[in-house]
This record gives C-alpha cells, structure tokens and sequence, in this order.
C-alpha cells in the first residue's frame, strides 16, 4: 500500500538530469535541435539578413551606427545580445525589410543563446 502511495504521489512531472539549478537559458539548450553554429547557420543568417546594413563595406548601412558591424563570427558575438533583443524576439524590428522565416529566427536564437 505504501508503494502505491508513493507511486501515486511522485505527479506527473518528468526528471532531468540538470536538477532544480538549471537555468532558463540551460533548459532552453537543452531541448535545441542539432547545434547550431557559426559554420552551419550563423555565417550565412547574418550574410543575408545583416550585413546588408552591417557589413563594414556596406554603401548603405540605412542609419545603422558605423560601430555595429558584423563582419566576422566575433563580431557578431560582440553584440549577440542586441541582435537576440531586435531579431529573435517575438516584437523582431531586424531585418527592418523583414523577410526572416520565424524557424531562421529560431536558430538564431538557438546559436546566440546556446553557443553552438
């Protein structure tokens, strides 16, 4: 009887290997597809999406600060935290032209948080 109890009582929650500790960012990693990095997604996400406004050699930054470039892995590294606020986030005002597909923003997401 106590068994049953027990086994009753243990609810419906599932265990994880990250215990009570885990952070936000951690459990969201956790459950990220394959990882997602420089080489398989975020070369050509900021080549496309980006650097028509921050490349260093852009003609038409369109007012982007000449500060804010993303020539290089690095670079985008630096401001990983400024593109997750302006284009991985529900209210997304980067690209300003649009045209990212909701599943690109989530990689994105995936890679600036989960450094893959």
């Amino acid at each position: 009887m106590l068994l049953l109890c027990m086994l009753g009582c243990q609810g419906d929650t599932e265990p994880t290997d990250m215990g009570d500790t885990a952070t936000p960012d951690e459990l969201f990693c956790a459950d990220a597809p394959l990882p997602t990095t420089w080489d398989n997604f975020g070369r050509s996400f900021v080549t496309q999406h980006c650097q028509p406004c921050h490349a260093s050699t852009s003609l038409d930054r369109q007012y982007a600060p000449a500060e804010v470039t993303f020539d290089t892995e690095e670079q985008s590294w630096a401001w990983a935290d400024r593109i997750l606020a302006r284009a991985a986030a529900d209210d997304a005002t980067m690209p300003p032209q649009g045209g990212v597909e909701e599943d690109d923003r989530y990689l994105l997401e995936v890679w600036l948080t989960c450094g893959g």
